[in-house]
């Protein structure tokens, strides 16, 4: 079956050098910008491939100015690759965007709607230039509005704005919807409440491409994921293929007159101001061994904390191992 998404050595120029959209322009430092300018201007994309198979999450991941953004416009139809080839639904995005517009839903990191209009005002607006808009009642319900209909766009929070993003985005029923950080500015429980509608679209055969700065989220909701840097994609797999590469910890407090130096060679260990912190590819293994020695001794470790690494610890330890990389290259 043809890929719902599919880039191959995408690339994206910008004349002149500026850098790529509203996020990486604001993100970008001047080291990074010399280091991917180009004769033709500045490299924001630099040639990457991936694909996204029907009905899956994709999580597209990133510091600011990584090409994150440059990206998804390019997918979106937005603008022309300066090189290589994007197909969503098995057409060219930005050359048949006839053919596939009517398909996708895009949520921008800004909608920019008219502000004076209410929230119903700005759904039947939106639903007018929409093949098959859903009721705006439904896409309302579902994203958290209902009973906000007469609210002017205006004096909605900025969650609320982005919860209309959403609405709208979803309006045309798409086959493939773009979010581009779909929850910023919402608070804990609107956040989780749109994790849940993102899972139930996925259930319904919708395929989602998601950019966010929030790796919970990336890592609560992507089947896969793809972490950029500099305009190239350094890493990707499932979230748990991401991780494996980082070491586990382990974390505990021994009681006073018992140092880490105590420990069995093997669990050797860090300790700061009495907090000990075992680093492990073995977590299973080295806990036991721990455990173990624990109750030979009859020491009481307080606050035993044991847990795999984070999809933050992977994506903080690649941004720093690339940097110094390209430092030393420099």
């Amino acid at each position: 079956m043809t890929p719902a998404i599919e880039a191959t050595e995408l690339r994206r120029t910008y004349a002149g050098g500026a850098s790529g959209g509203s996020g990486e322009r604001s993100g970008a430092r001047s080291a990074t910008r010399t280091s991917r300018r180009s004769g033709r201007g500045f490299d924001a994309v630099r040639g990457i491939s991936f694909s996204v198979p029907r009905g899956e999450i994709f999580a597209l991941l990133g510091t600011n100015g990584a090409g994150k953004t440059s990206t998804v416009e390019l997918l979106e139809g937005l603008a022309a690759p300066s090189g290589g080839t994007a197909r969503v639904l098995g057409h060219d995005p930005y050359r048949e965007r006839s053919a596939v517009r009517p398909r996708i839903g895009v949520m921008l990191q800004e909608g920019g709607f008219p502000s004076d209009l209410t929230v119903a005002e700005t759904v039947r607006m939106w639903a007018g230039c929409t093949s098959g808009a859903r009721p705006a009642g439904e896409v309302l319900t579902a994203t958290g509005l209902a009973g906000r209909e007469r609210v002017r766009v205006k004096q909605l929070s900025g969650g609320e704005r982005r919860r209309l993003d959403l609405a709208l985005a979803l309006l045309g029923r798409p086959e493939v919807l773009f979010l581009d950080e779909p929850t910023t500015g919402l608070d804990a429980e609107g956040r989780r409440d749109t994790w849940e509608l993102v899972r139930a679209l996925r259930a319904e055969g919708t395929t989602v491409l998601l950019t966010t700065h929030y790796l919970e989220e990336a890592e609560t909701l992507a089947d896969r994921l793809a972490i950029m840097h500099q305009g190239r994609i350094v890493l990707s797999g499932t979230p748990a293929e991401v991780t494996a590469a980082q070491p586990a910890r382990i974390r505990f407090t021994l009681p006073d007159g018992v140092p880490a130096g105590r420990l069995p060679l093997r669990l050797r260990a860090a300790e700061t101001a009495g907090r000990v912190e075992i680093r492990t590819h073995a977590l299973q293994d080295d806990l036991t061994e721990l455990l173990g020695w624990a109750r030979e001794e009859g020491v009481r470790l307080d606050g035993l904390d044991a847990r795999s690494a984070s999809l933050e610890e992977a994506f903080l330890d690649i941004a720093s191992r690339t940097e110094r990389q390209e430092a030393d290259a420099r």
